[in-house]
């Protein structure tokens, strides 16, 4: 599968008929709670059984997180839940609204793997919503979101000819209505480069190479800006700018220097690193908090990745921002900062303008 819409119909709601019991004006919590209890806090794949038995036990309820947000793999012949860039983010950082906008995102874009006993459509279990956001919320809307309401996800899904929901239409409208709604999805509407859209750029290679590899394609990193356009992206994560279609390019190179979907496991990147930094040391480190990548290029492209990846990226022309300044980092005092200490350094080294701030203004309005 290339294009996300070539999935053969019928459409299925599976279990998203099913409560999750949210919480209100909690955004998306009791998911990225549900998250931490079902990989007991560790980033390492789980028996998909195993965490239908933690959340159980903690009385949460578990088809939607492990049917619809998370990736879902087979081992000799048991299920696996995948860890991949939602539960590092879940496991790594306090719940807030970046995390929301990412889950949505991984909900709409509806890559949920494979699993023992999987019942038909469920490998690709929202695409009747991934349909909704592309060509209701996208083409029709403007990303004006003040225009979703249940009423019109009924219309648009009882129009749609490959969705079969049998009677339950109004239910599965309305649930993805509230859905919508808690997970933030008006904060899609901003043309702004957020770090949750970062974010969604390493979720979305990270569920594509995982779902090629279930059909035995491996994915060269080289191929993932393509594939991320054929399945609809850009799209699914609100309005297209050329900031945000350029930044793709950078975030391969760091998924790529990272080791890919390898990243979260120290070991296979201590292996990454000798091979690249054979010289550097790799002293096991003070603080195993995850760290930013940023671009020197374009400060809104800050990415939180594994303490180990640190050099690797170095070595790849990011900046590194520290665990402690990475939750509150402002690219806009970031950008104010770097100028002033140009200003400073040219005053340093003796360097004085030859025109006035009145003769450059005037250049650049060609007068």
């Amino acid at each position: 599968m290339e294009d996300l819409f070539s999935v053969e119909a019928p459409w299925l709601p599976g279990s998203f008929t099913k409560n999750f019991s949210w919480g209100a004006r909690q955004g998306l919590k009791a998911l990225h709670e549900n998250i931490r209890i079902g990989f007991a806090e560790t980033l390492e794949a789980v028996p998909r059984e195993e965490y239908r038995r933690r959340v159980a036990s903690a009385g949460r309820p578990d088809l939607i997180p492990i049917n619809f947000f998370l990736f879902n793999e087979v081992r000799g012949g048991a299920s696996y839940l995948k860890v991949d860039e939602l539960v590092f983010q879940a496991l790594s950082s306090e719940h807030s609204s970046r995390f929301d906008s990412l889950a949505l995102f991984a909900f709409n874009f509806g890559h949920a793997g494979q699993w023992s006993k999987q019942k038909k459509g469920q490998r690709y279990p929202a695409l009747w919503a991934a349909h909704y956001i592309v060509n209701r919320v996208a083409r029709d809307f403007l990303w004006q979101t003040d225009r979703v309401n249940a009423a019109d996800i009924e219309r648009y899904l009882r129009a749609l000819r490959e969705f079969h929901a049998e009677t339950a239409y109004t239910k599965i409208s309305t649930n993805l209505n509230f859905l919508y709604k808690i997970g933030g999805l008006a904060g899609f509407s901003s043309a702004r480069m957020e770090r949750w859209w970062v974010d969604a750029v390493f979720l979305a290679f990270d569920r594509i190479c995982a779902d090629r590899a279930l059909d035995g394609a491996e994915t060269p990193f080289e191929a993932l800006p393509s594939l991320l356009l054929k399945r609809h992206f850009l799209e699914l994560t609100g309005i297209i700018t050329t900031e945000k279609t350029y930044s793709i390019a950078h975030l391969v190179a760091l998924y790529s220097i990272c080791g890919g979907m390898k990243r979260f496991d120290a070991e296979r990147v201590r292996e990454l690193v000798e091979v690249a930094l054979p010289s550097f040391p790799q002293p096991v480190p003070n603080d195993p908090r995850p760290q930013g990548a940023l671009h020197p290029t374009n400060p809104r492209i800050l990415k939180s990745i594994p303490r180990e990846c640190s050099e690797l990226a170095r070595s790849a022309g990011f900046e590194i921002i520290l665990a402690d300044d990475l939750e509150t980092f402002d690219a806009d005092e970031f950008v104010r900062q770097r100028a002033a200490d140009a200003v400073d350094s040219l005053q340093r080294d003796g360097v004085k303008p030859i025109m006035t701030p009145e003769q450059l203004h005037a250049l650049t309005r060609g007068e």
